[in-house]
């Protein structure tokens, strides 16, 4: 029996390629003791069933990472204590963990999350059982945020982006892309695309769930940041990149494909926040469920196909 995948068909007048499920949200507040919020997480396929490392904050305020486990992508079970990380070097903390992606390269899972040391930077730990976690060294010095793994390695290196930052809730932010032989030294750093000149996503922008490779090129999912006089909004962006040189971008995207507008989306801890973290992609139909944190509250879910994702940025990229 295959793993059911979670799935929705588009209403009849959907102009973009996202449309929400219309259960949303499917982690609400409160989702286990002592956990008040999750979201800004990230879900593989494992085992016949689903896997995930999700964003839980506490109500102290601080957020680490906790596995998920779940039958069909839609409801979940949280383990009740943090993720149990062996540091496999001999220095970097574990102080706290927000905002992981998860990403399945040869027969490991690995985790990028923002780590705390001395500043926000990406750490970065695997698994095979999701129950054991060995820490890698971090990626890259503080401070960065959103990095994320391509699925596969790229002219026979490891291959992250990630978006250097500050100490606060960075005012800017570009995407660059890395390689690594080993996932220890990291280097090779490219360019590949800023904050844009259109008002969404002006003040910063940021990967959001890993790549999915197509044989046009890496469909980008990321999120776009612009400021207002309540602060800032978080939408959604789309671009292609090139397969064996993903710093070269195809097509991008002017305008967002999804933006904060459902209630549980612009009313919460951190209003106006649609934060697209993780992918599932059915490779016998094309069909693509994205995770997406709304208002640093909950967790949503909206749906895709890779064919839509990909007229859609071909026929109104640039």
């Amino acid at each position: 029996m295959s793993t059911p995948f979670p799935w929705q068909e588009p209403p009849a007048d959907c102009e973009l390629p996202i449309w929400r499920y219309t259960r949303n949200p499917i982690i609400n507040r409160n989702p286990f003791p002592g956990v008040a919020k999750i979201y800004n997480s990230a879900v593989t396929p494992f085992d016949g069933a689903y896997a995930g490392v999700f964003r839980a904050e506490y109500r102290t305020g601080m957020s680490h990472l906790h596995v998920g486990r779940s039958a069909d992508g839609i409801h979940w079970d949280f383990a009740p204590a943090p993720i149990p990380v062996t540091a496999g070097a001999d220095e970097p903390a574990f102080d706290y963990g927000y905002d992981p992606r998860l990403c399945r390269v040869g027969e490991e899972y690995f985790i990028t999350w923002c780590n705390g040391y001395h500043g926000p930077t990406i750490g970065l730990a695997s698994t095979r059982d999701f129950k054991n976690f060995t820490q890698l060294e971090n990626a890259f010095l503080p401070c960065n945020r959103n990095g994320v793994l391509f699925p596969r390695k790229i002219n026979g290196h490891y291959a992250i982006l990630s978006r250097p930052s500050d100490q606060g809730h960075t005012p800017f932010g570009d995407i660059f892309y890395s390689v690594s032989p080993d996932l220890t030294h990291w280097g090779q750093h490219r360019f590949v695309m800023g904050a844009g000149p259109e008002w969404w996503q002006a003040k910063k922008i940021g990967a959001g769930p890993n790549p999915i490779e197509t044989p046009a090129g890496w469909l980008l999912i990321y999120h776009g940041v612009c400021g207002t006089c309540n602060g800032f909004i978080y939408s959604a962006g789309l671009a292609l990149l090139d397969l064996e040189r993903p710093w070269h971008v195809i097509k991008r995207c002017p305008g967002y494909i999804m933006a904060p507008e459902e209630p549980y989306e612009v009313t919460g801890s951190v209003p106006n926040v649609a934060f697209p973290s993780s992918a599932l992609v059915d490779a016998a139909t094309g069909r693509v469920a994205f995770y997406y944190g709304a208002a640093d509250t909950v967790t949503g879910l909206a749906f895709s196909t890779v064919d839509r994702l990909l007229d859609y940025v071909n026929t109104h990229g640039k």
